[in-house]
């Protein structure tokens, strides 16, 4: 809350968390998103990481069948 007593918009930071190459990449790409949510609102995060699991459902989904 502010000291109007209303209500303080949530503040940004950056993630600070680092990604490691995984060698493959889908993997790799898919999760270069999540880099993207350093600084957006919490509230914003929600079509990323939707993104971010539809790439590696379909990443594992295409190591199940090779002929995808």
């Amino acid at each position: 809350m502010t000291e109007g007593g209303g209500i303080r918009p949530p503040e940004t930071a950056p993630l600070g968390v680092e990604f490691a190459p995984t060698g493959h990449p889908g993997v790799d790409e898919a999760l270069a998103g999540l880099e993207t949510l350093g600084g957006v609102p919490t509230e914003a995060h929600v079509p990323v990481y939707e993104d971010v699991h539809q790439r590696l459902t379909e990443t594992l989904a295409e190591l199940d069948d090779p002929e995808r």
